[in-house]
């Protein structure tokens, strides 16, 4: 009786495990998506944080204990000459950022005294949505981006 019946799995069979592999990749594709963002929104920070850091060695290496003539255009991260912004590791970081964040409103202020930069970030932490440091060392996230000529973070 059943020396006639060929070996191999039934259409059902097959059915139920390409089903099953089906929603195996769609938990793992929406997971990855997910780490995806956060890892994006850890590089912003770092990217920051590097600001932070290397507008502290320009401060010292001013002579004068400054960040720079008052910023221009407030809220702009140009390049501004005698500020902060027109340091090249700075700039670089910016641009890293801005790179990261896909044309996100990353925010620059400055004065001879102060500075605070702003990202937006893409998943948010704790429901904000934007990365904040300033030059009193605070970093944490926002509800907005920083308004134009604010130094500090909110």
């Amino acid at each position: 009786m059943y020396k006639n019946r060929s070996q191999g799995f039934t259409l059902i069979e097959l059915l139920v495990v390409i089903a099953i592999i089906g929603i195996l990749s769609a938990v793992v594709l929406a997971s990855l998506n997910t780490a995806r963002t956060r890892g994006n929104d850890a590089a912003i920070q770092s990217n920051l944080a590097a600001i932070r850091t290397q507008a502290e060695i320009y401060y010292g290496s001013t002579g004068g204990n400054t960040y720079g003539v008052a910023q221009t255009t407030a809220g702009s991260c140009a390049a501004q000459a005698n500020t902060i912004w027109a340091d090249s590791t700075i700039a670089r970081s910016i641009t890293a950022t801005e790179v990261t964040n896909g044309a996100g409103t990353v925010v620059c202020n400055s004065s001879p005294q102060a500075y605070a930069v702003s990202s937006d970030l893409l998943s948010g932490i704790g429901g904000n949505m934007f990365w904040c440091v300033d030059s009193t060392g605070n970093a944490k996230s926002l509800a907005a981006a920083l308004g134009a000529g604010v130094t500090a973070c909110p």
